[in-house]
């Protein structure tokens, strides 16, 4: 449904949920995502509990929400990259939309892959979305000339994340897990302000590991 076929309650709805979501990622920013209070949103907003309450029934529903806006921005910005060239992007490229990304918002880059919301389990749907990401990295990691490794034949055994890519060569599936684990780590430093201090430029360090993931 578009906005020019929503009634004027339906958009005013939709308006006053993402008031809702822009307060929470300001309190996400200041507090954490553990401490999240929609009676603290509804008090910002002029509102009472029970009103907001008609929005979002409860602060998973609206962790949810945002979880969900997350990984779909970043699964878009894949897709748009594995979209916007001639033949598949490569995983170098892929590595600079995620540091992009990752960089724009790093509080919404810990809402998913920092420390889990404790009690917080994200329904089906937002899984789903996650696995795109991880099918068009799958399309760009060609199965790579190595010698086996024992954990790809574990992964041989152990593929139901590859998703939409059932037949993948192991070795396309260990290159993408050591490319996903590798870079988030480095991610994760550089964002938590773990480099800060050591002089060393966290972009060139980055782009280090993307080279060694590419040019093993």
């Amino acid at each position: 449904m578009t906005d020019s076929t929503k009634t004027p309650r339906e958009r005013y709805r939709q308006q006053v949920r993402e008031e809702v979501k822009e307060k929470a990622w300001q309190q996400i920013a200041g507090s954490g995502a553990s401490a999240l209070s929609l009676n603290a949103i509804a008090k910002q907003m002029g509102m009472s509990g029970p009103a907001l309450y008609r929005y979002f029934a409860n602060r998973d529903e609206l962790i949810t929400e945002l979880i969900r806006d997350a990984y779909r921005s970043l699964a878009d910005a894949f897709i748009a990259a594995a979209d916007g060239g001639a033949g598949r992007p490569g995983l170098a490229g892929l590595a600079q939309v995620l540091r992009r990304w990752a960089l724009a918002d790093p509080h919404r880059y810990f809402l998913v892959y920092g420390t889990p919301v404790p009690g917080y389990h994200a329904p089906p749907d937002v899984t789903a979305i996650a696995s795109e990401l991880m099918s068009v990295l799958l399309d760009a990691c060609a199965t790579p000339d190595t010698e086996p490794h024992a954990f790809e034949d574990h992964l041989a055994a152990h593929r139901a994340w590859a998703g939409s890519h059932p037949d993948a060569p192991p070795q396309a599936l260990h290159l993408a897990l050591t490319f996903w684990s590798r870079l988030h780590g480095v991610l994760s430093l550089e964002l938590a302000g773990h480099f800060t201090g050591m002089g060393l430029d966290p972009a060139l360090l980055f782009d280090a590991e993307v080279d060694r993931l590419v040019k093993p």
